[in-house]
């Protein structure tokens, strides 16, 4: 019961009342109004910010050992009080109030990222019994059931396919962007989706060894590890509290004054020292707001300042996290690309395989008509045989070709590794028989990649990629945007491993994610950055860090917004401190009494909000118009902004004359590029460009 009140006098309403009591009790005194000591409005703000405070240092004292600065603020208040200065004994009550508001906003952490995560567990599983289907429920089901996975249902548990071939869509545990094809005797894990076939499995791992399990058990552990902040003023309470009480006691048997001796109580509070932290991290994060960036946690800028570190996974970070064409390769004499899209992309209309999407929406964009393919079938897993008027078309991977007789020729093979090794996916497509092609979709890396981890680079810090992608895959993105450490084929607890081994080579380790599957990494990390406008809401919730606009051409901006804060809070303490010294010496030598030296205290805590306030407007990277994905500047009505967008190479639609190119890809359609340009603001960037 009294801790509930406690905490209700310590909630903002109540904090604020306490104040416009305390501001009351100031104008009397301003303007010479006498009111019995009985009726000073400071009693409000003694009662309402005054108790909690008592109540904590006394709790702290007795059930923790902590001698907290909860307890020298106490001990202040008490002695004012004891000498009829209540207006002083409200400001130091209520500045402590005020402090611990701000830090406890400022250091609030989310935690719906694990509860989302539990919800992805499935609650129903399909056994089959004597040939006959039974839902049951997922608690259920036993080792060696067989169950059965239609499409579009979560694979309630780890299992083997023991009937089937399918698509599995894994992202939630290695946050690969591609589904996987399965076939019989392959591993599928608990929480993954079944996307095209039906298949039978029979389960391998249940409970609390399935991998989804492992995973929210990974989060908890991790979640449980992270250590809370600790305010500076605590840290340096417990010689604050007897020093203080030393010179005053000190200044009472010199001076034989008491009032000196609790003027010296006053003046010693440590509100500017307390306020110091919350109120730079609280102008930081207001600043980082403006820019897309939500950092959740004033401990999260601390441990920034410090990184040495930064670890990347690849899919929906440097990457887009989206397929698209990057080869059309024929490999007939007589057929040309457009032909091969065309044939491959009419096949492939009515198949709902992610890649062959990609495929038929490619085609369309290039305004290529296609035709309805005729007796369409679709072999989960594998691919599709469709007759169109170009003939017998079937599309798929090479174990599918060879299925149905078609040689895969030793070109074909070569092709195959030379694209694998680029990271990239691949359909084979035959006709009547024969292979006559192959067309290759790319996940597209960030055009600003590669200068963002050069920018760091420069900046002293370390970059890791770490992906569940195939090694070949990694070392390809890694290469192009210049990462020297990488490792790929990895699981959740992998990538766990590998950033203990990091922490523990004495390194500052950020990790920056967008998927379920990196929830722990980001955990366990020293802090951590998830992608805000396509990652996973588990991801989101676990991070320190969000970034709104998926841009992490923000990252080099806000080491330096987390250096800047830094310098501010070790410049307000110094102030405070400073502050302190010679309103103590002023105490002793009787130049203040309780109120004016109330006033003191309180000038110098305003002085650490004002200067930790500039924060919000500090300008800190002029490339930070660049860098955001919004409308940057507006120069002479007319806007100037990053655009990414195709050219025919004879039918360019603009100058490049003095132009910066940031990034050039190579494609059938021509060169899609990016750069810096200006247009009339009213008008849109298609009237312009051929995009």
């Amino acid at each position: 019961m009294i801790k509930r009140v406690m905490e209700f006098l310590e909630g903002l309403k109540m904090t604020i009342i306490s104040g416009i009591f305390l501001l009351i009790s100031a104008a009397f005194m301003i303007f010479g109004f006498d009111v019995p000591i009985y009726l000073n409005p400071a009693w409000i703000t003694v009662i309402v910010s005054g108790l909690p405070l008592l109540y904590l240092a006394i709790t702290r004292l007795i059930y923790e050992k902590w001698v907290s600065s909860a307890l020298l603020i106490t001990i202040a208040m008490i002695a004012s009080l004891s000498i009829g200065e209540l207006f002083a004994a409200g400001e130091v009550a209520w500045i402590m109030a005020l402090g611990a508001l701000l830090e406890d906003w400022t250091v609030e952490r989310a935690k719906k990222g694990l509860k989302n995560l539990i919800n992805l567990t499935p609650q129903k599983g399909r056994r089959i019994v004597n040939g006959k289907e039974e839902i049951i429920d997922v608690d259920e089901i036993k080792l060696n059931d067989t169950l059965r996975i239609l499409p579009g249902e979560i694979i309630p548990v780890d299992g083997v396919i023991i009937d089937g071939n399918t698509s599995v869509d894994q992202s939630v545990m290695t946050g690969e962007s591609l589904p996987i094809d399965k076939k019989e005797k392959d591993n599928v894990f608990c929480g993954t989706m079944n996307l095209y076939g039906s298949i039978d499995i029979k389960a391998t791992s249940i409970g609390e060894d399935s991998s989804l399990q492992k995973l929210i058990n990974l989060v908890k552990e991790a979640d449980n590890k992270q250590a809370p902040t600790q305010r500076i003023a605590d840290k340096w309470a417990t010689w604050l509290v007897p020093v203080a009480l030393l010179i005053a006691i000190g200044a009472w048997i010199i001076t034989g004054d008491v009032v000196r001796a609790i003027t010296v109580l006053v003046v010693f509070c440590p509100c500017a020292l307390i306020l110091a932290t919350p109120t730079a991290i609280m102008a930081a994060i207001g600043q980082a707001t403006k820019h897309g960036v939500i950092i959740k946690s004033g401990e999260a800028m601390e441990v920034l300042g410090g990184l040495s570190t930064l670890i990347f996974d690849k899919t929906g970070t440097l990457t887009y996290g989206k397929l698209e064409v990057s080869d059309i390769i024929p490999t007939e004499i007589n057929l040309s690309k457009e032909d091969l899209l065309k044939l491959t992309a009419s096949s492939e209309l009515k198949s709902e395989h992610p890649l062959a999407k990609s495929i038929v929406s490619y085609a369309k964009d290039k305004n290529i008509e296609l035709e309805n393919p005729k007796d369409f079938k679709m072999y989960p897993g594998k691919g599709i045989l469709a007759s169109t008027s170009y003939g017998k078309i079937l599309a798929g991977n090479a174990e599918f070709l060879s299925e149905n007789n078609i040689k895969v020729t030793s070109e074909i093979n070569k092709l195959l590794e030379m694209l694998r090794n680029e990271g990239k996916a691949s359909i084979i497509i035959a006709r009547d028989s024969q292979t006559i092609g192959i067309i290759a979709l790319s996940d597209v890396i960030r055009e600003d990649a590669s200068r963002i981890i050069n920018k760091l680079h420069n900046m002293d810090i370390n970059t890791v990629l770490l992906t569940g992608d195939h090694k070949k895959t990694a070392d390809y993105f890694a290469d192009k945007v210049g990462i020297k450490e990488v490792h790929g084929n990895l699981l959740p607890e992998d990538k766990l491993n590998w950033i203990e081994k990091l922490k523990g080579e004495n390194n500052k380790v950020c990790m920056i994610g967008d998927g379920v599957n990196d929830a722990p990494a980001l955990k366990r990390a020293d802090v951590s950055i998830a992608m805000g406008g396509i990652g996973s809401d588990i991801a989101i919730d676990s991070a320190d860090i969000t970034l709104l606009g998926d841009d992490i051409g923000k990252i080099p901006y806000l080491k330096k917004l987390s250096n800047t804060t830094l310098f501010t809070i070790k410049f307000n303490i110094g102030l405070s401190l400073v502050i302190n010294a010679i309103a103590i010496v002023c105490s002793v030598l009787g130049l203040l009494n309780p109120v004016t030296g109330a006033l003191v205290h309180n000038a110098g805590s305003c002085l650490v909000v004002i200067n930790a306030a500039l924060l919000y407007d500090r300008k800190f990277d002029k490339d930070l118009k660049e860098l955001n994905k919004t409308p940057k500047k507006i120069v002479s009505k007319e806007l100037e902004h990053v655009h990414m967008h195709y050219h025919d190479d004879s039918e360019h639609t603009h100058s490049h004359d003095n132009v910066e190119i940031l990034k050039e890809i190579k494609t059938e359609k021509g060169i899609k590029h990016s750069h810096v340009h200006k247009h009339s603001y009213s008008r849109a960037c298609e009237k312009y460009h051929n995009i």
